[in-house]
């Protein structure tokens, strides 16, 4: 069965009626985290609203104005997830994003031209592709792409889109003889009806189900971006069509105007002049390494030649890591001395360091842990992690000086 979507990919509204509708849940990632959102599969006489397949994401829009978040196929019927109810036998108008649909419309016909291309020109096969929210991946079954065959196919089918290249759709009994000749995939296990031919004129017949340009015109233009290596040998070749390209350039140019900016100089410069400055902060970071090094031995050292030094030494830094509070720790007699170190910000995250007497180290290690909320381990009389709030430092420290003026009371 043939939707109307893909009878007429240029349709953006569409009266039809209301088949089912069923209580149904949808899984779904907001910002990496999971959840399942409560609503309705709504299954309609036909609609406009593409399913995913092919390769291809599927469209969002309205059944009159209800938000659809999600369509897939179930064998020769569309399922429309929506949040609220629609009354069965209902006569409704389906409206697309035009939008999303238009860019799906203009990557998948340009990801054809692309195939079907590279394979003419070197005899790489398309093994796989995919839709991407911000570009789009073709997986070519060979190893690399050298950077002139690279150009030479751009030019190609942008040539092809220059002489406004007629694609059209075929729908074919599974029987027929010109099924043979067309460049496929497979069909899907659960697939029913005629078989859908895009035929891109004298280029390209491919079976697919997805929604497409009817002219090569449409798509405006295609940059190659790039490739990248693939798995098991293979290569993915990155590339834009259409509204992408114009979107991709109009951000480039404000990341442009930024550099600018930001580093004085034109955009021929940008390359070198980040260089320099990446070179100047990996010195500045080594000379600040250095200097925190040393800071740390007279720190120590300080400590140690304080006549009036207890059993108790405690400091905290904004800048600092482990070593640094390692050294510190390292040049203080540790046995005879109960040290607390940390780093980071005042009330934020940061790392510790506690170190002494093995038995006080043992003991109140989880204790400093839990009122820090962080993570770590301790063992040989050094204890220490991250902590997840720095706020809670000074309870850390009166805790530490209880025990030392316990400890001192039981030696005297």
């Amino acid at each position: 069965m043939a939707f109307q979507c893909q009878r007429d990919c240029y349709m953006k509204e569409f009266v039809t009626s209301v088949v089912s509708c069923c209580p149904a849940e949808l899984k779904q990632e907001v910002n990496g985290k999971k959840d399942t959102l409560k609503g309705f599969n709504v299954k309609l006489h036909d609609t406009i609203l593409f399913p995913e397949g092919g390769g291809q994401p599927d469209d969002h829009g309205l059944i009159g104005d209800v938000p659809v978040l999600r369509v897939t196929r179930q064998g020769p019927e569309a399922v429309h997830f929506v949040c609220s109810p629609l009354e069965e036998g209902q006569e409704v108008q389906v409206k697309v994003d035009w939008d999303r649909r238009f860019d799906h419309m203009q990557q998948h016909s340009g990801q054809h031209l692309i195939t079907a291309l590279a394979d003419t020109f070197f005899g790489y096969k398309t093994t796989s592709w995919e839709l991407g929210r911000q570009r789009s991946t073709i997986e070519l079954d060979t190893p690399s792409v050298k950077p002139d065959q690279l150009r030479a196919l751009e030019e190609a089918v942008n040539e092809k889109i220059r002489a406004h290249v007629p694609v059209t759709v075929q729908l074919l009994s599974i029987d027929d003889p010109a099924v043979e000749k067309v460049r496929s995939r497979g069909l899907p296990d659960d697939h029913a009806g005629p078989i859908r031919i895009i035929d891109i004129e004298g280029v390209d017949a491919n079976m697919c189900c997805g929604t497409h340009v009817s002219n090569l015109s449409h798509l405006q233009v295609i940059k190659l971006l790039g490739t990248e290596k693939g798995k098991k040998n293979k290569t993915n070749l990155i590339f834009l069509a259409g509204n992408r390209v114009l979107k991709y350039a109009e951000k480039s140019y404000s990341t442009e105007r930024s550099l600018v900016s930001l580093l004085k100089t034109g955009p021929d410069e940008h390359v070198e002049a980040v260089d320099k400055l990446q070179k100047s902060v990996k010195l500045l970071q080594k000379t600040n390494l250095s200097l925190l090094r040393d800071m740390a031995v007279l720190i120590a050292q300080n400590f140690k030649n304080d006549p009036q030094r207890g059993n108790f030494f405690s400091l905290h830094k904004k800048e600092g890591d482990n070593e640094f509070m390692n050294i510190i720790a390292n040049e203080i007699n540790t046995e005879e001395t109960l040290v607390f170190l940390t780093v980071g910000e005042e009330k934020g995250p940061g790392l510790f360091v506690l170190a002494g007497p093995s038995g006080p180290v043992a003991e109140l290690g989880p204790r400093v842990l839990e009122i820090l909320q962080g993570k770590g381990a301790g063992k040989n009389g050094r204890f220490q992690g991250k902590a997840n709030s720095l706020a809670r430092r000074g309870e850390v420290e009166a805790l530490l000086q209880q025990h030392c003026k316990h400890r001192t009371s039981e030696e005297e």
